[in-house]
């Protein structure tokens, strides 16, 4: 039993429960008397999220990604910082790396800061060990928790994500109409993102009733230069197309076409995610994914806003992704 379900039973939003946990002049005595009750009633021990909101002693969200070296995540930090600001609220940021066990020790460090809500930036957040989901759900049940770009099935962790599996499944789909069919798939990772980018293009071969060679599918570093070297190793595999779970490996797959003398998009066409800066940076301009990471961002802390008065909020809520066509590509 936590402060959402007293909320819930009592009809009112949790700001009004933690006032009455620390008996706000702000509430009547009728609204006292009923969520007291329903609290005697479940047994319910107030935690210090409940007293902390009352006391409008935090105003202070804590966000948790990676490597904030990361530009995507970079990226993400600036925008969800900005909308904090706009309800009034800071944040603390914690880097926790990509180790499951460094990623419990950051959300352990970061819950004595006494925040209001978490988020976690980035599917790697979806995709770890029992010990690390067991200490995400304890959280759950203390405060609101967001994850940006990543899905856990359990209601009391908010997620808020790109629809990946269909942006890649169509940009798939577009290049085999257009009679690409020797395309490659380049990740730099086994994250809920990268798995449900695969499992777009996977669907859209299934679906032309095509096969998938498995040797299209490559994993490389997530690194221009590391790309292009493994692609130039690779002397027997020919291909039309490339689509990259992200920018810097589709950069890299332009690096190898110009090494190999192929002419973009002539011969083969080249697509990334994230429509990053690196997209306008490469000759020719890169086509790339958008998954509109500034909505993202504004949705999750909308949402966080939403629970901490008491609004209810879907627990699973995706954002369409847009293709930004440039000159790797010419269907």
């Amino acid at each position: 039993m936590n402060i959402y379900d007293i909320a819930k039973l009592a009809g009112v939003s949790i700001a009004t429960v933690s006032r009455v946990v620390n008996d706000s002049p702000k509430v009547s005595e009728k609204a006292k008397e009923k969520v007291r009750k329903v609290m005697e009633e479940n047994n319910y021990t107030p935690n210090v999220f409940a007293r902390g909101l009352g006391l409008g002693s935090m105003k202070t969200l804590g966000i948790i990604c990676p490597d904030v070296a990361d530009s995507y995540m970079a990226k993400a930090v600036s925008y969800l910082e900005k909308n904090l600001q706009g309800y009034g609220y800071d944040c603390i940021l914690y880097c926790s790396g990509y180790d499951a066990e460094d990623k419990q020790q950051a959300v352990e460090r970061i819950l004595k800061k006494q925040i209001d809500a978490l988020i976690l930036v980035g599917s790697d957040y979806a995709d770890d060990s029992p010990e690390y989901h067991q200490c995400i759900r304890q959280v759950s049940e203390q405060l609101p928790v967001c994850l940006i770009n990543g899905y856990v099935e359990d209601d009391k962790i908010y997620c808020v994500l790109a629809d990946d599996f269909q942006a890649v499944y169509d940009v798939t789909d577009e290049l085999i109409f257009a009679g690409r069919e020797k395309i490659l798939f380049l990740s730099d990772s086994f994250s809920y993102s990268a798995k449900r980018k695969l499992d777009g293009y996977q669907a859209a071969f299934r679906d032309h009733g095509m096969a998938v060679n498995e040797k299209w599918i490559l994993y490389a570093e997530n690194s221009i230069y590391a790309t292009r070297d493994m692609l130039l190793r690779q002397r027997n595999l020919q291909f039309d197309g490339v689509i990259a779970v992200n920018d810097s490996l589709a950069a890299g797959a332009v690096k190898y076409a110009h090494a190999r003398g192929l002419k973009m998009p002539e011969e083969v066409n080249v697509i990334g995610y994230n429509d990053s800066e690196l997209s306008i940076s490469c000759e020719p301009e890169l086509t790339s994914v958008d998954n509109r990471v500034e909505v993202l961002c504004k949705t999750a802390i909308d949402s966080v806003m939403g629970l901490l008065n008491g609004r209810e909020v879907r627990q699973k809520q995706m954002v369409k992704c847009h293709l930004v066509k440039r000159n790797t590509t010419n269907f």
